[in-house]
């Protein structure tokens, strides 16, 4: 039998955790902002919202608050894991779709090193959107996407031998990525700015700079692709 002790420490954990709930539950719903112009036509938002709130709700239950991280930072994770999950078990390919994906997966190892989505269209005969479209599409299948590609180079760093060693490659893949962005066209860092560092919607982002939203969200596709392939072509080489 529990101790009156205990049985208030339960409650008190519970309206924290009931707490972070419903103050963040708007992050869902910016979450889903942040994916909406990748979404494959007829998705089901509504369904997306219940998969990032039970997201939420996890991460309410697992977040320890000891540990020297933001509850929002901790609950976007959990929250956009938990959506692009769904939209990989509700969301198959069409068969189009899988054999543009092969096309670009077979010029990509086929091109120099990194390859480059106008590269990637001439040499599979798809247009430049066509391959946009079908990366963004890929991303939900199982693409390698700029943020696991970051992941990568996390990964990378901590096998480093010494907090040292692990500060400074991760000062240089730092460096290394605000050269590639410094690199890319006007428009394209503009929208990774707006969408990584600003932390805009894909709708802001068009807003502010007075494009569709499948605008918009084709410049992040190629920025975030070309971007990564310049990230791992730094790792392998290095």
């Amino acid at each position: 039998m529990s101790t009156p002790i205990q049985a208030y420490q339960r409650q008190a954990e519970q309206q924290r955790r009931e707490g972070l709930i419903l103050s963040h539950l708007p992050l869902v719903k910016h979450v889903i902002g942040r994916l909406v112009g990748d979404l494959p036509t007829g998705t089901d938002v509504q369904n997306l919202e219940g998969s990032g709130l039970l997201g939420l709700v996890e991460a309410a239950a697992k977040f320890d608050p000891t540990r020297n991280v933001q509850f929002k930072t901790f609950a976007y994770m959990r929250i956009r894991g938990a959506i692009i999950d769904e939209l990989r078990r509700n969301s198959p390919l069409p068969q189009q779709v899988m054999e543009r994906i092969s096309l670009i997966r077979k010029a990509s190892r086929e091109l120099p090193q990194p390859a480059t989505v106008e590269a990637i269209a001439l040499a599979s005969g798809l247009t430049v959107d066509e391959v946009l479209d079908t990366l963004a599409a890929d991303r939900f299948a199982k693409t390698v996407s700029w943020d696991q590609t970051i992941e990568t180079s996390d990964s990378v760093i901590s096998t480093a031998t010494t907090q040292e060693e692990t500060e400074l490659e991760r000062q240089e893949t730092i460096q290394q990525l605000s050269d590639a962005i410094q690199e890319l066209p006007d428009k394209e860092r503009q929208a990774i700015t707006l969408y990584y560092k600003e932390d805009l919607r894909l709708r802001e982002i068009a807003e502010v700079m007075k494009l569709s939203v499948s605008r918009i969200s084709r410049l992040l596709t190629k920025a975030t692709f070309e971007l990564g392939e310049k990230l791992k072509r730094t790792i392998e080489t290095d």
